[in-house]
């Protein structure tokens, strides 16, 4: 048997719950009618018997009673009993045309109906089957009352920008990827060409060799986990767990400060409890990204400002100037401003992804992250994530 659609479905329920309902009804009314049809024929049959008994001018009730023919109460009894059973008989037979031709126009008017109401799904079904990854951007955008029709679409549209973002991450991902480790492949096979060139290289050869390889090596495996961080934290978050702020902060600042001290940097630490739902790894990630870069891109003697507060974390340091209209440049991937040297010396330290991967994990988190140089030099970041007061 072929799968009825649901607009079928829907028409032939129209139908048969009228059928029966009506059924119900009819069968309801003739037994009450023929009840109190016979109880109508039996009264008139008792007030007619004795009203021709007394008048002997009363007229016969049939023809074949013109001679002269009395009216016996038998006779008058049968009559009316007929005259019921007719009348419940045409009730029945009209009753019965009437639910056929009324359950045809129920399942006409079901069918009608449910076109009506299935529309909005099949303007779904057909932009569900019309999107692919080429046209993720597009949206169902149900219009109209927030009924199940309504909320069914706003959960297809959630699902496709979920889809997008997951589809983009992935291609930024490979783009990349294949992008920035075709520079550190490059350098080690140059390394190992030029360095393993002489047939009996020299110990201090083999030597730079070995630590170029090395750095090289190092910087590649820095650059996949921050593609990696950045390509997770842009897909959403799959758990929100119970973390204080305060606490990441107070963590990672721990781990910057060996290195702060290397660099002649002071770090301070101003918070207070700021609870909130989120991710503790991509939240420590977050923070850890901020002091590292604020460190690294400051100057000895300088300082590093961090302030916690509920639902804000804020991480300013000294270092050097950054034009206003440069700073939005620097939360794009790979871009790490110009002038903007480490103190450990050059620019290849870092991937250019600390403020990207920071900027997407807030918004992960349902926030937001805002930078803003500083007077005399230096960066000012601010990141916004909502606060868990339970």
């Amino acid at each position: 048997m072929p799968a009825l659609t649901a607009r079928t479905r829907i028409a032939a329920a129209y139908g048969a719950v009228f059928s029966v309902l009506g059924s119900v009804l009819l069968l309801v009314v003739n037994l009450l009618s023929r009840a109190g049809t016979e109880e109508q024929a039996a009264t008139i049959a008792r007030t007619v018997v004795p009203a021709a008994a007394e008048d002997p001018a009363f007229m016969p009730l049939a023809p074949s009673m013109h001679q002269g023919e009395g009216v016996s109460a038998s006779t008058v009894y049968r009559v009316s009993g007929d005259v019921s059973a007719a009348a419940s008989q045409q009730l029945v037979f009209w009753s019965g045309v009437a639910l056929m031709v009324i359950a045809l126009l129920a399942v006409g008017v079901g069918w009608w109906i449910a076109g009506r109401v299935l529309r909005p799904v099949h303007a779904m079904t057909a932009t569900a089957r019309r999107i692919s990854s080429r046209n993720l951007h597009e949206r169902i955008g149900a219009r109209g009352p927030a009924d199940e029709f309504k909320e069914l679409a706003d959960t297809v549209d959630a699902l496709l920008e979920r889809l997008e973002r997951a589809f983009d991450s992935q291609r930024r991902f490979v783009s990349n990827a294949s992008h920035e480790l075709r520079t550190p492949l490059a350098t080690q096979r140059a390394a190992i060409q030029i360095g393993l060139a002489d047939p009996a290289p020299s110990p201090e050869d083999l030597a730079r060799t070995k630590t170029l390889l090395l750095e090289t090596n190092r910087r590649s495996e820095k650059l996949i986990d921050g593609l990696l961080v950045l390509a997770r934290s842009e897909r959403g978050l799959e758990r929100h767990d119970r973390v204080d702020l305060a606490e990441v902060a107070a963590e990672e600042v721990a781990s910057v400060a060996g290195r702060a001290r290397r660099e002649g940097v002071r770090v301070t630490l101003r918070s207070e409890p700021a609870p909130l739902r989120g991710n503790h790894v991509l939240l420590a990630q977050l923070t850890g990204n901020l002091l590292r870069n604020a460190v690294g891109y400051n100057h000895r003697g300088g300082s590093v400002d961090i302030r916690v507060a509920p639902g804000r974390l804020t991480v300013c340091n000294t270092g050097p100037d950054v034009g206003a209209d440069a700073v939005e440049a620097l939360f794009e991937p790979f871009r790490r401003g110009e002038g903007r040297e480490r103190l450990s010396g050059g620019t290849g330290e870092g991937a250019g992804l600390g403020l990207s991967i920071v900027r997407s994990i807030a918004r992960a988190h349902g926030g937001t992250a805002k930078a803003a140089p500083l007077a005399g030099g230096g960066l000012c970041v601010t990141v916004e994530l909502p606060a868990d007061g339970g």
